[in-house]
């Protein structure tokens, strides 16, 4: 094959790398913008030119053959230069825009995050977002996101990463219920009641409390840490998702443990009112939110204005 006929395969290389990266036609003709129709084409154009099989197909994914993992693998260091250069040289404009790929929790997202969404795109017509909500954890390199949300204890250390804000767990319930079934007066108390707890893979639920007071104690089990104490508790719902727990307990089910961004509206709404205002609860979910995204030489401008953007809009936290 001359060079003027590999010349013009170099964007179906390009094609074969996202293709890898994405793991159907469907996903990867999305991530390109093009039709699935037209990227099996030029799939099928590059096997051709290279005389070998470079995908093995089936009724769901894609996978490379040796021959099509070399070609990846051997040319992904220049295509991330490439995009790396282009970016640098589009930023020389000042005015931030592209394409920008955000995973977030989708609690987080509903609740905090998309509302947040226009007032930012308005300030810059030039960026494009797509949001993915998805409490799997995605993996950003291979993936092709920009950028993730996480409400983590700790971000990998192969990421940069941004604080966004701190966060903490609260006690909510409805008025309707508490009438009911009685106020908890102490951390012990908690046993007695119908307790809505995340879904987690240990045996027997716990929750852990800390004294907000000095010196306030509870005769229950508390351990070696003076006022922190661990009460094993019952309820007859556990879910994977704060807005499960968050719904339950706006209709009277029983006392939830949310994080904060999902228990503020209701709160400041007086639909729940929090339990137990002198114990925080600890453990259950962490302590911060923050923006990751893989280290690289280069953070396009549309990135780091909407980390910004969004530090500014979370400062203070979700209080109710």
């Amino acid at each position: 094959m001359n060079d003027q006929k590999i010349n013009a395969l170099w964007h179906h290389l390009h094609w074969l790398s996202v293709l890898a990266q994405q793991g159907s036609f469907t996903a990867a003709a999305a991530r390109l913008g093009v039709s699935k129709a037209a990227m099996s084409q030029r799939i099928a154009e590059l096997e051709r030119a290279a005389r070998v099989p470079l995908v093995q197909r089936t009724t769901r994914s894609v996978r490379l053959t040796e021959a099509g993992q070399r070609l990846v693998d051997d040319t992904r260091a220049s295509f991330e230069q490439i995009e790396q250069s282009f970016a640098q040289v589009r930023d020389l404009a000042g005015v931030p825009r592209g394409l920008l790929r955000v995973t977030a929790p989708v609690a987080f997202a509903r609740q905090q995050l998309a509302p947040r969404l226009a007032d930012f795109l308005s300030q810059y017509p030039d960026v494009r977002l797509e949001l993915d909500m998805s409490d799997r954890l995605s993996s950003l390199a291979t993936e092709g996101f920009d950028l993730a949300i996480r409400h983590t204890a700790r971000p990998p250390d192969t990421h940069v990463a941004w604080t966004l804000c701190s966060t903490h767990s609260v006690l909510v319930a409805s008025k309707d219920y508490l009438r009911r079934a009685g106020t908890p007066q102490s951390p012990a108390d908690l046993q007695g009641h119908n307790c809505l707890h995340y879904l987690r893979a240990q045996d027997t639920p716990t929750w852990t409390l800390v004294s907000m007071a000095t010196g306030a104690k509870d005769t229950s089990k508390a351990n070696a840490n003076d006022g922190r104490i661990t009460v094993p508790v019952t309820g007859q719902l556990a879910a994977n998702n704060s807005e499960a727990l968050r719904e339950a307990a706006l209709t009277h089910l029983g006392i939830a443990l949310l994080p904060d961004f999902s228990a503020q509206a209701p709160l400041q709404q007086g639909a729940l009112v929090q339990v137990l205002p002198g114990w925080r609860p600890v453990g259950a979910f962490a302590e911060h939110i923050f923006a990751i995204r893989p280290y690289s030489p280069h953070v396009p401008r549309a990135v780091s204005v909407l980390v910004n953007y969004l530090r500014k809009a979370m400062a203070a936290g979700f209080a109710a």
